[in-house]
């Protein structure tokens, strides 16, 4: 029996989102079937907030409600030190931390031009004018350690390098709780440049 014409949009529309299959589609298609109506309705709701309230940081380019992000807005943030991420998920992760309390840059991407991504494509000029209009410290590049995080990295090193800011890059190396006879190549080999003094 085919579905009707309203579940199966339904169920093509869940099974677009990632990491959900035409099997898992329908379950949370016939999952949203069974909830009650305001259970249903929120959901709704919620996916047209998302999309109609939440727009790109003024600034940084993070995700916010209004014309800054919460961390632009917030004064007591270091505006000095600006730290570069390619998406709003790894703000959030450096966040989590709390050991970062500097403003930040999201790039929306990394450079990649098999995919299409362009240097143009990325936020990169603005973060530049940010660097360009003063009251900047340091840059600290937290692009993730692949060959297009790091293309991306030095491009933005060639681009601000004449600035006169200081540029940093986040260490790279064992991670905690991590074993040696596990780690990959690259990884021994970025601790083992990245080493420092004990005492």
């Amino acid at each position: 029996m085919a579905y009707s014409e309203t579940i199966a949009k339904l169920i093509e529309l869940l099974g677009n989102l990632p990491g959900i299959g035409a099997r898992s589609a329908e379950r949370l298609a016939f999952h949203l079937l069974k909830a009650d109506d305001a259970e249903a309705l929120a959901l709704a709701d919620a996916i047209r907030d998302v999309k109609t309230k939440i727009r790109p940081c003024g600034r940084c380019f993070n995700l916010a409600e209004g014309e800054l992000c919460s961390v632009c807005d917030d004064p007591s943030r270091d505006a000095s030190t600006i730290c570069v991420v390619e998406q709003p998920k790894d703000l959030l992760s450096i966040e989590s931390t709390g050991a970062y309390r500097g403003v930040y840059h999201v790039l929306m991407g990394q450079i990649a031009p098999l995919e299409g991504m362009e240097p143009e494509d990325l936020t990169i000029a603005p973060l530049i004018e940010r660097v360009k209009a003063g009251g900047v410290r340091e840059v600290i590049l937290a692009t993730n350690p692949t060959v297009t995080g790091d293309a991306t990295a030095l491009h933005i090193i060639d681009q601000l390098t004449p600035t006169g800011v200081k540029l940093t890059r986040l260490a790279r190396g064992l991670p905690a709780g991590g074993q040696i006879e596990y780690s990959s190549r690259s990884i021994l080999s970025d601790a083992l440049t990245e080493r420092r003094d004990v005492k």
